[in-house]
């Protein structure tokens, strides 16, 4: 099945392809439309769950879903994000399955994905290979947290030239010589980590990262998404007045976690992603 579509694109590629991401972020600046963004972990909490979760996602009211490729030593996550990489290390889960799902997503999605992973699995698996693969899988963008700016020309080339977005992290440490670079190199959004640190649902989060953002908001031109520590949709929405949009990570994988197994789990999970949509949307 890899080596079939690793050579051709799919239809979800296809349809997607028609819209960047660019393009995407675009029309809904436009709109004044805040962004909901979705961080997921592969074949977490089992290997076949990915999928049906990716619908959910989409049908909950997802703006786009980050599909994270698990690692063995994720530096930049917190023990949420930790465990569930473990978890879907131990069901098999590879860079390798993770392009298959993003590949064999159920056709009629709306929420574009991107792949967010360190670059050492993309360096084994080849980066050229991944690319081509990322690409005929309908993918739309990569985020690398262990990737300098200063250090990614060499797979951002190769992204851009196949139409894949290569998303930058800027924190409250970051230089204004820094911002600057990521700014010039960046064609989609700007991932803001609200706080020093790694991800982690925490509270009160709003207040010290509306200052960060609206800091921000003077030196980046694109547009710009915050996450690392969003926990509630009333936390969303205030820093949504900032910026363009939340990422919401650990705190839905700790729901997907509680809930996924249940029989009333899926509708427990939609719910939760709800109330991060409607919140938005207010």
């Amino acid at each position: 099945m890899f080596l079939q579509w690793l050579g051709r694109g799919t239809k979800n590629s296809e349809a997607r392809m028609n819209l960047s991401l660019q393009q995407y972020f675009e029309e809904h600046r436009r709109n004044n439309r805040k962004l909901l963004s979705l961080f997921l972990t592969a074949g977490f909490p089992t290997a076949d769950a990915t999928l049906p979760l990716l619908q959910l996602l989409d049908k909950a009211g997802a703006d786009l879903i980050e599909l994270g490729m698990p690692f063995s030593d994720p530096l930049a996550d917190g023990p949420t994000i930790q465990r569930t990489s473990q978890i879907a290390l131990r069901n098999g889960v590879t860079v390798k399955s993770v392009l298959e799902m993003a590949a064999s997503r159920p056709g009629g999605m709306r929420a574009p994905i991107i792949l967010m992973g360190y670059y050492n699995p993309i360096l084994k698996f080849g980066m050229e290979k991944f690319v081509q693969a990322a690409t005929n899988a309908g993918v739309q963008g990569l985020i690398i947290p262990d990737l300098p700016p200063e250090e990614s020309t060499a797979l951002r080339e190769r992204a851009l030239a196949a139409g894949l977005s290569l998303i930058y992290l800027v924190s409250p440490n970051t230089s204004l010589q820094r911002l600057e670079l990521i700014d010039r190199m960046t064609t989609s959004f700007v991932y803001a980590v609200s706080i020093t640190g790694v991800t982690g649902a925490r509270t009160h989060v709003a207040a010290q990262a509306k200052d960060f953002l609206e800091r921000l908001r003077q030196q980046i031109r694109h547009p710009i998404l915050v996450g690392f520590g969003v926990a509630s949709a009333s936390e969303a929405q205030a820093l949504a007045s900032a910026c363009d949009g939340v990422i919401v990570g650990s705190a839905l994988l700790h729901e997907i976690e509680k809930h996924w197994l249940d029989e009333t789990g899926r509708a427990k999970v939609a719910a939760f992603v709800q109330t991060f949509s409607q919140s938005l949307r207010a």
